[in-house]
């Protein structure tokens, strides 16, 4: 049966549009449709009643409806839970050291004061690893070689020096490593290890503020340290 603008209005539901909630959205609720349907019944042509089957596909419809509203309030409960969740678990990260995929390094004071960085590059197996770290204009500063026993994550140390032994400011830095020589040589995956300083829950998830490095999803975070 359609909708009958004048039961609609002799209800106060708006008229041939539907009633507007609190939010100003078209709300509908379920016991406005069945205020509809009843009174739908009482003004019915006795002539051409309504028949079993389109009373049963209307109150489906309205099972429907309300199943799918159910299903909502449900999925925005574990939603907020979850990012209840996410900032728990990003606040235990605060002062922690993580270790993240990255290019960059972050040339920070250790604990003893002294400047120091801390990366990782994946060796596909045995063989020299040689890591190349370069300033934020592009120019190479210093070249590591260190050697991997296996294939693997293969731990390294900048001191914060550049070939000549003089030393460089803290900051930000680039690298990018590379296994074998020659023709041979292929690039290969780093990571670095960096200070978590603040967590910032945003519509993409959790993402950490690590210093020197800038924001990192948690998802990037391969080591806790």
């Amino acid at each position: 049966m359609p909708f009958d603008p004048a039961i609609a209005n002799g209800l106060g539901l708006g008229g041939a549009t539907p009633a507007t909630s609190r939010m100003g959205r078209p709300d509908l609720t379920q016991a406005d449709f069945l205020r509809l349907m009843t009174e739908q019944l009482k003004n019915q042509d006795p002539l051409k009643p309504l028949s079993n089957a389109e009373f049963v596909s209307q109150m489906a419809q309205m099972s429907t409806a309300q199943g799918v509203g159910d299903l909502r309030a449900s999925i925005e409960a574990m939603a907020q839970a979850f990012n209840g969740d996410q900032a728990l678990r990003g606040a235990a990260l605060i002062g922690r050291r993580v270790l993240v995929e990255t290019d960059r390094l972050a040339l920070a004071p250790g604990p003893d004061g002294a400047l120091r960085a801390d990366g990782v590059a994946a060796a596909p197996a045995a063989g020299t690893l040689t890591i190349e770290i370069s300033a934020a204009n592009g120019a190479l500063v210093r070249r590591l070689q260190v050697q991997a026993e296996g294939a693997g994550d293969v731990a390294f140390a900048w001191d914060g020096t550049d070939g000549n032994g003089r030393a460089l400011p803290p900051g930000s830095y680039r690298m990018q490593a590379v296994f074998g020589e020659g023709r041979d040589a292929q690039a290969v995956g780093t990571a670095a290890l960096a200070p978590v300083e603040s967590v910032i829950l945003g519509p993409q998830g959790l993402l950490l503020h690590l210093g020197g490095l800038g924001t990192a999803p948690l998802s990037a975070v391969r080591r806790i340290g």
